[in-house]
């Protein structure tokens, strides 16, 4: 007896399906998902919290609520942008009162794929193409352009997680074949596109340039210049690829790499060096 308790709800009578407003709330509160954040359990106080409302309405038993909060505070770690994807399913399946052992494999299945997809779609993609539109109007001294960052990424953030919580609520377990079905093609093409954004913000925007002269009578040798004429972007290009060797192959971290750029730039500038413009 104590056994089906452990893997059972009390009541497996379905509840009523979710409203729109309690779905949309725990949308919010996806947001603090990693505001617990610890080694132990990783993102799973977070993930409760996210989906409390919703189980506070489908479980009025409180034994089964609470067995419910506590199967819920297994590990739980996922891409924080898409966790609404695991919410809707997880959900749909506790409004079904599916016996918890389900519930738990469901959602180790669901939140694995996630990391892949997720930093193709935002870090490798959105953020650069984001980030490039607002920094281009910064640096033209335009106040717009962070704020057009900020409203292009948190569109596009919400949005997705807006449409992930319907989509997979409404398709319950069934949601995980769907999105994983071409996972692998997906995230390799997203991946692609964000090279490829990368490659473009490195040709627009690298503004390095080397500011050493040649003396050579009355023509002398712009070094620049004759870089331009062999390969445009050149050092912008070298400092990118520096930068990628040295966080792929000796571990070094981002907050590294922008310490080191600030002291190449910082050493560069020097009157009596003048190595960079």
């Amino acid at each position: 007896m104590a056994s089906n308790l452990a893997n059972n709800y009390k009541n497996t009578t379905p509840a009523q399906p979710l409203d729109r407003k309690t779905l949309n709330k725990m949308v919010w509160r996806s947001l603090f998902l990693q505001m617990s954040f610890n080694f132990e359990r990783m993102q799973a106080a977070g993930w409760l919290y996210g989906i409390l409302p919703g189980l506070e309405k489908i479980h009025t038993d409180k034994e089964d609520l609470a067995l419910s909060m506590q199967h819920n505070l297994d590990f739980f770690n996922t891409h924080p942008f898409l966790v609404t994807f695991v919410m809707g399913i997880v959900l749909s399946l506790e409004q079904q009162k599916a016996d918890v052992t389900t519930i738990r494999a469901v959602r180790v299945a669901a939140m694995g794929p996630l990391g892949g997809i997720g930093d193709a779609i935002f870090w490798l993609t959105l953020v650069p193409i984001a980030a490039g539109i607002g920094a281009n109007l910064s640096l033209e001294g335009n106040i717009l352009g962070p704020i057009l960052f900020l409203v292009l990424f948190n569109a596009v953030q919400f949005g997705v997680r807006y449409g992930l919580m319907y989509w997979s609520y409404d398709l319950g377990s069934k949601a995980i074949e769907a999105l994983t079905k071409n996972a692998k093609e997906f995230t390799h093409a997203a991946s692609l596109l964000g090279i490829f954004v990368v490659g473009a913000l490195i040709s627009n925007m690298g503004g390095t340039t080397i500011a050493l002269t040649i003396p050579n009578g009355d023509s002398p040798i712009v070094l620049q210049t004759v870089l331009d004429s062999i390969f445009p972007k050149l050092i912008p290009l070298g400092l990118t690829m520096l930068m990628y060797w040295l966080i792929a192959k000796k571990n070094f971290t981002v907050i590294k790499c922008i310490l080191l750029l600030l002291a190449l730039g910082i050493i560069g500038a020097i009157p009596f060096i003048g190595l960079f413009a």
